[in-house]
């Protein structure tokens, strides 16, 4: 056997058991049953509309109307032509969700431990730390698909950026271009942008080692490398950057024009999101512990405490029958930490821990330098405004940053760096080159800082209140002895937790005592760690994530029942909007040409409406946004719908158009304005598009004999019929969106504009005519055309590549 092929072998084998091991952990898949995921739940409920359309059509819409008063679908899973490196990422992702997404976890980490040139053996062991850390394993059991989509690729990003370091320019270019590439079709930006942010670190950390090594040519070279790697990468996948980017101006992520807040207020000027909102979830300094012992802060808000727990005797004692109490103590509110909501701890595990902080004393270099810079900056970015002076130094002054919410999870950085430098202990330990003494001192060290911890908390354990943020609703719900209760049970875990990190460590610790005074082999030192890591991580990742979150295949693929109001609003076969006040997210979507929706990224200016008015039931916007049925509960609490005869329609013709001065005037005009006789509108660039003004405001004549009427309509085309004695100007109830609604009349191309702040609006003459509107966006063309001859550059530079190094062989 040719010995080139024994060397693949043991990297076939591994790669097969990270198959085994992602199909075990996620087994219910073999049964054809899907994880249950609160917001691929909505996202179903959202994408309905556009799927409907591509599989009845075969065609793709980029818009819908099923959420939001209509919005792009950029965001909600477009399908682009010449995506081919989309097409690379599914070959990648052949496993049964979830367990695509670890697999990816595991094979990524395996890459990268193997360009770093680590055993395969190690290798295998930090994958496994990297791909059960609990918040990965997390956001899987919740939806969070395009965030774990995008932390499994940002391995192989840096295998690259290595490689090309390494001098191995041509792999490293096209490792780094293939890696990017995959990494943006995960369309998740946040992430990618908190990589950008490591890799600024390690860039660092490479460019002081070039300047003492005096390589700078070859560091700038590298760089130089890489740069055109990220242009092609982005090339490939043009079409989806182009059209969020072109989006996300007039999403709720870009620049508000108002200067008011719906209570009336000073509103905060800004070009991104609210700092409020950016820092709702911060991570509590305290709390970083958790990154060590699971239930530090409680764990999340719905441990599973079961029978044995102080909350369930409290739920008994409140009334509630064993069966009763048992299922409420599967979601007790242990966690009383900082944040507002956790699912559940941030937990790298207490081994990984232990074996990164021996690193710190072990590892030196430039490797060890830009691991704990991503590590520390990582972790002090995510305390948010537990840590003020950092966070709005970077919201107010670091490009993008202020674009992006939820700061607490910067940590997939740290959770990246600590299992790599872990590793890297391993291979200092296992090798004959470093002095025992040293190892032994290391050891020392690490056991004290580590083990020190666990006791320290123990022996203070009476100093913490143990009090949560939401125990003030417990408490007024349930009363004073519910909430001792409670706090009962905070202290168990606290206690017990620690207890079981402090055994791993110390267990750890006796391994490697073991192989420095050889009294254990290498191999058992392996084995063992890989039997502790598991037992470490799974252990916890099992509370959370687990065969009970799944459920068949067809519950999931259809998360959404009709209830009564449903059936009665669907025999209505006209155009119109719903309104459901029952839900706050995607169900109204998955029926209904709906005002609700979920998602993170609304159109601005219709959410500035909706927050001005629809959530104060304003049926003068209602009427205007054309919502013919409400969805609400009757006097005996059954969800009823009511049919609303005020609604204005499709399309219907004002009698007087007035230009107002700034979009503040134009919002609060709409409180009292006669919806369907008079539009509004601020100062545009190109007033041709309207008849002359006299003086920022026009009359129009209307008759009984006026009409406009929506004749066809798809998510992607209206047409309507219009009949007009006189010239006049109709409003449809229609989202405006500037970049891709395209207008005509009896075939020729016409004009919209923007009036009552979020409509369509547009002059038409008088007489019969035909309008249509058509979303056609030049931004998806344009990409399309990029995507396409990148992806044949990049694959004449893979043969390229291919050839040259055969030729040198």
């Amino acid at each position: 056997m040719p010995l080139s092929f024994n060397k693949i072998v043991p990297h076939l084998l591994v790669i097969i058991g990270f198959v085994v091991i992602s199909l075990a952990y996620f087994s219910p898949v073999l049964k054809g049953k899907a994880i249950f995921q609160s917001d691929i739940m909505q996202y179903i409920g959202m994408s309905k509309q556009q799927n409907h359309f591509r599989e009845t059509t075969g065609e793709e819409t980029y818009w819908t109307n099923s959420a939001f008063g209509g919005m792009p679908t950029y965001q909600l899973g477009a399908k682009y032509p010449h995506n081919y490196i989309k097409k690379l990422d599914l070959a990648f992702r052949f496993l049964p969700r979830p367990a695509d997404y670890l697999f990816l976890y595991l094979l990524g980490f395996y890459v990268l431990m193997l360009v770093l040139k680590v055993d395969y053996k190690l290798a295998v062991l930090g994958a496994l730390a990297f791909g059960f850390s609990t918040y990965l394993i997390i956001i899987l059991g919740v939806g969070h698909n395009s965030k774990a989509h995008a932390i499994a690729y940002m391995p192989l990003v840096l295998s690259g950026i290595i490689l090309t370091f390494q001098r191995k320019y041509i792999l490293g270019f096209l490792i780094t271009t293939a890696a990017m590439g995959l990494e943006l079709v995960a369309n998740h930006f946040q992430m990618t942008y908190y990589l950008l942010l490591l890799v600024i670190v390690l860039g660092i950390a490479y460019l002081v080692d070039a300047y003492k090594k005096q390589v700078l040519p070859h560091y700038f070279k590298s760089v130089g490398v890489l740069a055109l790697a990220v242009v092609l990468s982005i090339a490939l996948n043009a079409t989806g950057i182009l059209a969020t980017q072109e989006y996300v101006k007039e999403s709720s992520r870009g620049k508000s024009e108002l200067t008011i807040n719906p209570d009336g207020s000073q509103k905060q000027e800004s070009s991104g999101l609210d700092k409020e909102y950016i820092t709702q979830f911060s991570y509590g300094i305290f709390e970083s512990l958790n990154l060590f012992i699971p239930r530090l802060t409680g764990g999340g808000n719905g441990e599973n405490l079961g029978k044995e727990s102080n909350t369930y005797e409290a739920y008994r004692k409140l009334g509630a029958s064993p069966s009763q109490a048992l299922e409420a103590s599967k979601h007790a509110p242990l966690y009383w930490g900082n944040q507002p909501i956790v699912e559940a701890p941030a937990y790298v595990g207490a081994v990984i821990v232990f074996l990164f902080v021996l690193g710190l004393f072990l590892v030196k270099g430039r490797l060890k330098w830009w691991l704990v810079g991503g590590t520390i900056l990582s972790l002090l970015l995510s305390y948010g405004k537990n840590l003020g002076f950092l966070t709005d130094f970077f919201i107010d002054y670091v490009p993008l940053y202020n674009k992006f919410r939820a700061v607490s999870s910067i940590q997939v950085i740290l959770e990246l760096c600590i299992p790599i430098l872990g590793v890297f202990a391993l291979v200092k330990l296992l090798s004959g080159f470093e002095n025992e003494a040293e190892k032994l001192k290391a050891l020392k060290y690490s056991v004290i800082i580590t083990g020190g911890v666990a006791v320290l908390l123990l022996l203070f354990k009476s100093s913490f209140s143990f009090a949560g943020v939401n125990d003030g609703f417990y408490s007024q719900n349930y009363g004073q002895d519910f909430i001792d209760a409670i706090k009962a049970d905070r202290k168990a875990v606290f206690t017990t937790d620690i207890l079981r990190s402090l055994i791993l460590v110390l267990i750890s610790s006796g391994l490697i005592y073991g192989y420095l005074k050889n009294k254990t082999k290498e191999k058992w030192v392996l084995i063992g760690f890989g039997a502790l890591i598991l037992f470490d991580l799974v252990g916890v990742d099992r509370r959370y994530v687990n065969n009970d979150d799944f459920v068949s295949s067809y519950q999931m693929k259809n998360p959404y029942q009709m209830n009564e109001a449903d059936k009665d609003i669907v025999r209505d076969t006209t155009h119109f909007r719903v309104f459901d006040v029952t839900s706050s997210g995607a169900r109204a979507s998955y029926f209904h040409n709906s005002l609700n929706g979920y998602h993170a990224a609304k159109l601005r200016r219709y959410e500035d409406v909706f927050d001005f008015y629809v959530t104060q039931n304003n049926m003068n916007i209602l009427n205007m946004l054309n919502v013919k049925y409400i969805i609400a509960q009757d006097e005996k609490g059954v969800v009823t719908s009511y049919l609303n005869e005020e609604a204005n329609g499709n399309a219907w013709f004002v009698e007087s158009l007035e230009r107002l001065d700034s979009a503040k005037d134009e919002i609060l005009a709409l409180d009292s304005l006669d919806t369907k006789n008079k539009a509004v509108y601020t100062y545009i660039k190109k007033p041709k598009y309207l008849l002359k003004e006299s003086r920022g405001f026009k009359s129009f004549e209307k008759d009984s004999t006026v009409s406009i009427d929506l004749i066809k309509h798809k998510p992607n085309y209206l047409k309507y019929q219009s009949n007009n004695n006189h010239d006049g100007f109709a409003v449809f109830s229609e989202v405006y969106y500037g970049n891709g609604w395209k207008t005509f009349i009896d075939g020729e191309p016409s004009h919209h504009i923007r009036v009552n702040y979020t409509l369509r609006g547009m002059e038409i003459p008088a007489g019969t005519h035909t309008i249509e509107f058509k979303f056609d966006p030049d931004v998806v063309k344009t990409g399309s055309k990029i995507t396409l001859a990148s992806s044949i550059l990049l694959g004449l530079l893979l043969l390229v590549g291919v050839l040259y190094k055969v030729k040198r062989k």
